[in-house]
């Protein structure tokens, strides 16, 4: 079964195709072509100024927390959701520009059988902890508040997400305008950053269902059936073979806490890169929903090439060694080891790698954009090429 069949009977969606369809006669906004919706000024009514408002969660990632927090008492994994849901919006906003001066609003959905207070104070301190750190990194970050609600009728565990806010200078806004001889620079999602307290397996926000069903064994489906959604199939529920616990002797860490390593943010790096290159960048894609083929809802008469990626990280080589899924659907639904590309001509590369570089994260340049009469992706790597 192949792995987008999966992810419908799991009942989620790796391409959200729906979902486009449902939203593709809404406005688009002043900068059609931008990563993030960008309006006008509606709080200040001037021309100058755009505002851009962003909501996201941290998806399916809190059922395989709470497992991990019932199995091992480990309540680090609270504050790694929180930066999840934050990194998720934030890293989006980034992308059109707004790198500094955002303000949040939490959203706290749980099943308050299960989810106690204790957690919530977890959440909450985790999102100051956040905030303080991104400071500390020149990214000002503004708790607006929140909303903490019961509703363990259509929550079954917990459910975690964050709005964002900025307001911006129109002239400050990065639209999306990748051209021919273009070189794309990738930013390891993987790893150890400068301001990461441990290794990062990579993993972001985007794919959990499909991982944590096809990485874990069956004994979760026992002990926490309100982990999972009781109409899927049974042999789609934790049908692989490792245990929570169980250690990845390539990286040291437990598989569990492997798979729930924070989204990273890229946005201390991003504030760097556009102070400094902001008219040089031609597009910052943040490879979330689509993976490796986000890009594509942003180009014009293009081929973008990708052939020389970095190399499969631990972690996503153990979701396909567990699920079997085949490569070129693993770049659709994972990132593989980079969550940030940044386009732009070849003689400013350097510069962004350098700067990646300070921060203790890996960049690189791994493709090229070339004109074309229609638009086509191409992957290349030792195990295959694949074309989408």
């Amino acid at each position: 079964m192949d792995i987008g069949s999966k992810y419908d009977k799991r009942g989620v969606s790796s391409s959200k195709s729906d979902v486009h369809e449902a939203i593709k006669n809404l406005d688009k906004g002043l900068f059609p072509n931008a990563f993030c919706k960008i309006l006008p000024d509606h709080l200040g009514n001037d021309e100058a100024y755009c505002n851009i408002m962003h909501a996201d969660t941290a998806g399916t990632k809190p059922s395989l927390a709470y497992v991990y927090w019932k199995e091992t008492g480990d309540s680090s994994v609270w504050a790694g959701l929180i930066q999840d849901a934050i990194v998720m919006n934030i890293d989006d906003m980034a992308c059109v520009g707004a790198v500094d001066e955002i303000v949040l609003s939490s959203t706290i959905g749980r099943n308050k059988t299960l989810i106690s207070g204790e957690v919530v104070k977890y959440l909450i301190d985790g999102t100051q902890e956040f905030i303080q750190k991104m400071g500390e990194l020149g990214v000002n970050l503004h708790l607006s508040g929140g909303e903490t609600a019961d509703v363990g009728d259509i929550v079954r565990t917990l459910d975690v997400g964050f709005t964002a806010f900025a307001r911006i200078k129109r002239s400050d806004v990065i639209d999306i305008d990748i051209q021919d001889g273009d070189v794309i620079v990738a930013l390891a999602s993987y790893g150890q950053s400068t301001y990461e307290s441990e290794y990062n397996g990579g993993m972001g926000s985007n794919g959990l269902t499909s991982a944590r069903h096809d990485v874990f064994g069956k004994y979760l489906t026992e002990k926490y059936p309100e982990s999972f959604n009781a109409e899927i199939d049974s042999e789609l529920v934790y049908a692989g073979s490792k245990k929570l616990t169980d250690i990845d002797e390539e990286t040291g860490l437990t598989y569990g806490k492997l798979m729930l390593s924070p989204t990273r943010t890229f946005i201390p790096v991003l504030n760097r890169l556009i102070r400094g290159l902001k008219s040089e960048i031609h597009g910052l894609i943040h490879t979330t929903g689509g993976a490796q083929t986000k890009v594509m809802n942003f180009v014009q008469g293009m081929h973008i090439l990708k052939d020389d990626m970095f190399d499969v990280p631990p972690l996503f080589r153990i979701i396909q060694a567990e699920s079997g899924t085949d490569l070129r659907e693993m770049y659709q639904v994972f990132n593989m080891g980079h969550r940030l590309e940044v386009y732009l001509k070849p003689e400013f590369a350097q510069a962004v790698i350098d700067i990646s570089g300070e921060y203790g994260i890996e960049a690189r340049i791994i493709g090229r954009c070339e004109s074309a009469e229609e638009n086509k992706l191409t992957i290349s790597t030792d195990t295959g090429t694949y074309t989408y």
